[in-house]
Formats: C-alpha cells, structure tokens, sequence
C-alpha cells in the first residue's frame, strides 16, 4: 500500500513538472485588479473628456454626442486614451508577475511564457486591426464592444498555456462583447464594465484563491 502511495507521489509530480514546463503559472490576480483599475480609470477620463470638451449637460446617449464631436478629434482622443490604458496595465502585470514569479523562484520569460504570449496576441493582434477599420467606416459605437469580443477570444485562447480558470473571465467578456453589439450607444459604459469591473473581481478572486 505504501509502495502504491509513494507511486502514485511520483506520477503527481512528474504531472506537476510537466505541467510547469507548459503553462505560465505566474500569472499574478493582482495584474488583472490593477488592469481593471486602469481601465475604469481611463474610461473615466474618456467620458469626462468628451463632455467636458465637446458635449452639452445631460445630452442624451453616448453615440449621439459624438455624432457632434470632430471625427479627427474623437479618433485622437479614443487611441491615445486607449494606448494610456494598455500601457499602465502591461506596466503593472509585468511589476505583479514578475514579484510572483520570484517568490516562487521561477522565470518570467521562458518557454511556457512565449507560448501565452503568443496565444494572446494573435486575436488581440487581429481585434486591433479590425477595430482601426471599424474606426476608419465610422463605426464608433461597434469599437468598444468589439475590443471586448476580440479580448475574450486571447484569453480563452491563452487559457491553455496559464491558469485554466482564466478561460472564464474570456466568456464573460465575449458575452458582454456581442451584447454591447446590439446597444452601441452604451458601448463605453459596457467596455468599463468588462475592462474594468469583472477585471477587477477576478483578478481579486483569483489572487485569493492561488496566492494567499
């Protein structure tokens, strides 16, 4: 019995050690609390900037007040405002998963770490350009959910190279994507919604489930 025991140790961490060498585990719950809260942030400023700058109080539904914006000056303000976000949120997720990794004694870039990275940029690759041409017809209203749609698909996709429960937050944030297809008028507030709030939950529950 004890033999079997000590067999069946030895499967689990052979299992264990091939399964390290695959998947990032790294991946830190606080990198997605700070993405979260980068994009709420960022989401904030947005709306703040286009009422303040170009729109009439109490105006009525988002796609209806940029109607009134300056195509150039809308387009200039949503991708600088957007590369703000994703650079404090890539700046953050490498500081918490780097400090994860060397609590554990591990590297941040190897193998299984390419692997993810290259998992999750070919659909974000893919949504940016798709978004650009959204952007380039006029189709304002259809960016913000699409980015979610096209963010759901890199994390499903990456799911497999990392935590596996990652892959739950990539459907919710699909979901909530095609919904705000069908109510563009509220895409910003759907965006901050997935970006942000269920970013932030998340990355809280996972932080307490694998790190504490």
């Amino acid at each position: 019995m004890d033999n079997s025991q000590q067999q069946l140790a030895h499967v689990a961490e052979i299992r264990s050690l091939m399964e390290r060498s695959t998947r990032f585990f790294s991946l830190s719950g606080l990198s997605g609390v700070w993405a979260g809260f980068c994009a709420l942030v960022g989401a904030y400023y947005y709306r703040n900037f286009i009422e303040a700058a170009y729109l009439r109080p109490h105006s009525e539904v988002y796609v209806e007040k940029v109607d009134r914006m300056s195509r150039g000056d809308f387009e200039m303000a949503l991708i600088s405002t957007a590369f703000g976000i994703l650079l404090a949120a890539i700046l953050g997720g490498l500081f918490f998963t780097a400090r994860k990794a060397r609590n554990q004694g591990e590297r941040v870039w190897d193998v299984s770490s390419r692997r993810l990275l290259k998992a999750l940029l070919i659909p974000l690759f893919t949504g940016g350009i798709f978004c650009l041409a959204l952007l380039y017809w006029g189709l304002v209203g259809l960016v913000a959910p699409a980015t979610l749609v096209f963010y759901g698909l890199a994390l499903i996709n990456g799911s497999k190279h990392t935590i596996g429960d990652v892959a739950s937050l990539g459907y919710v944030e699909i979901l909530l994507g095609l919904a705000g297809l069908f109510v563009p008028g509220y895409g910003l507030e759907i965006w901050a919604l997935g970006s942000g709030g269920f970013h932030v939950l998340y990355g809280g529950w996972m932080y307490f489930k694998y790190e504490r």
